[in-house]
């Protein structure tokens, strides 16, 4: 059977971490009770995003991934309703602190950690200062309800990521993401852009794309982020098939042909098309080859 039902989910997170655990069980088990098999759920969600503040006390937050109270219990959840859940985690490596993701699969086991790649600084999501670059490279793991590709909301941005999840033959791409106003600006509303690139991943790699977010407002120490939610499914067209509002709790869903998707990115042409060879400059910042002697 080559049918997967995935699930994408959203809610505001309170400053309690137990409190948020709770809650992501909780939107875990109407997931599956919808069918879906594999659930993403938002970024950092043990907490409010810290980010907001450069404080060298919440720096502290990040923890072991053997003794994260979020892994254990998604484990748990995950080995009970046989789902796949992929956990985004504020990690501690002994002296290293990484966004990071923790894929678990249908029978509670870690199949892999993937650390958050491309790393913002800007008004409101300055990660760099709690976050090192993830060292992992771009990951696709054997799930039991299909190949699954992942990265983490500001690594959403970047086509080259995607398409290097769908070389390594994901099935379904997933962010999970923390984001919303801007700080500086309230002008600024980025939701459809945010939206249409990641369709733009889909379409280009023939890969549906799901992609969690978080809603609320949540005032920090130097400023304040209403998140959008706005969370979506795309299929392999970049259409989306499902999307929840700005502002309330969602539990999405969407149920994809695995094997005809996997099909359709044969017969379309554009992985058979590509010139790896002219692709080199894309190594450089500038897009610009040059010598070592220049």
């Amino acid at each position: 059977m080559s049918e997967l039902t995935v699930a994408a989910t959203q809610w505001a997170a309170s400053t309690d971490r137990d409190e948020n655990i709770a809650k992501a069980e909780a939107m875990v088990v109407k997931a599956a009770e919808k069918g879906a098999r594999f659930i993403l759920l938002q970024e950092l969600f043990e907490t409010h995003y810290f980010c907001k503040d450069t404080a060298p006390d919440l720096l502290h937050l990040a923890v072991p991934i053997e003794d994260n109270p979020a892994v254990k219990k998604m484990r748990e959840v995950a080995k009970r309703l046989g789902v796949v859940l992929p956990v985004s985690v504020y990690e501690r490596a002994n002296s290293a602190l990484f966004n990071t993701l923790v894929m678990i699969d249908t029978d509670g086991e870690v199949l892999g950690l993937y650390r958050k790649s491309h790393i913002p600084d800007g008004p409101g999501y300055g990660e760099k200062y709690y976050f090192s670059p993830g060292d992992t490279g771009l990951q696709v793991w054997n799930t039991k309800v299909g190949r699954i590709g992942a990265a983490v909301c500001w690594d959403q941005w970047f086509p080259e990521a995607a398409r290097l999840l769908a070389l390594k033959g994901a099935d379904i791409i997933c962010y999970p993401t923390a984001i919303g106003s801007e700080p500086h600006n309230p002008k600024i509303h980025s939701r459809d852009h945010w939206q249409r690139t990641m369709q733009g991943h889909a379409a280009a790699n023939l890969t549906p794309v799901v992609a969690s977010n978080r809603i609320g407002r949540e005032v920090g120490r130097s400023c304040e982020i209403t998140f959008y939610g706005s969370s979506f499914i795309a299929d392999n067209t970049g259409a989306k098939v499902a999307e929840a509002g700005e502002t309330e709790d969602a539990v999405l869903t969407h149920t994809f042909d695995l094997e005809a998707n996997r099909r359709t990115r044969i017969e379309w042409g554009v992985f058979r098309d590509r010139r790896v060879d002219l692709y080199g400059d894309l190594l450089t910042l500038d897009g610009t080859h040059r010598h070592p002697e220049v």
